[in-house]
């Protein structure tokens, strides 16, 4: 079944080659536009996507607002951020307010089109700028519950963009212990999705920046 994505940007143009972009893959189906904020809201209550790509830079709501909410009350919705931004404060916020993947919009169509399949998977999708930025902003601090030795090796695993099947077939464990683990690392990094929970263990000096490939 081919995923529905919908496409969140103020400038038409850019909805545009996305929307052609996508549709030359099959596994693809954009389902709606949108171009404010509000508007993707509305569209993703309506249209029920699987994944939202969705730029920062937005009138009447931005895209981490956007996003956020969309967290909050449509989580099982992925969103990847394709945007023009790029600096620290954005990026973590996006990532705390529960995006799956930052890219940046000179990004390929390729690339893209792997980072929405990677937030089908569970995996985090970050674009090379964004994993150097990220490398050098965040700094350990603060203390946790003690992570078991098989907790910090799905808490590795994560990082490494690894999808619940991936971890499950590397530990040699159920898919059932595996969302318990994860579940389990999620709590102890006071986090509520996978992607905060590698933001924060990063912040922690747990584990290195994502993977961008």
């Amino acid at each position: 079944m081919a995923i529905g994505v919908l496409i969140v940007d103020d400038h038409p143009i850019v909805r545009e080659g996305l929307h052609r972009a996508l549709e030359r893959d099959s596994a693809f189906r954009v389902l709606g536009e949108a171009e404010t904020g509000e508007e993707a809201i509305t569209q993703a209550y309506r249209l029920q996507p699987d994944v939202v790509l969705m730029d920062l830079s937005l009138q009447d709501l931005d895209g981490i607002s956007a996003t956020s909410i969309l967290h909050r009350d449509l989580p099982e919705i992925e969103v990847v951020v394709l945007t023009g931004v790029l600096n620290p404060t954005s990026v973590i916020q996006a990532m705390q307010a529960g995006a799956s993947g930052y890219l940046f919009k000179d990004t390929r169509a390729s690339e893209i089109r792997e980072a929405i399949k990677d937030a089908m998977e569970g995996r985090v999708h970050l674009s090379p700028q964004v994993a150097a930025l990220l490398v050098n902003q965040i700094q350990p601090s603060g203390r946790i519950d003690p992570l078991t030795e098989r907790e910090r090796e799905v808490l590795d695993l994560l990082a490494h963009g690894s999808s619940n099947k991936e971890i499950m077939q590397a530990l040699h464990i159920t898919e059932a212990t595996v969302k318990a683990h994860v579940r389990h690392v999620l709590s102890k990094l006071g986090a509520q999705s996978r992607t905060q929970a590698v933001l924060n263990a990063m912040r922690l000096g747990l584990v290195s920046a994502p993977s961008s490939e």
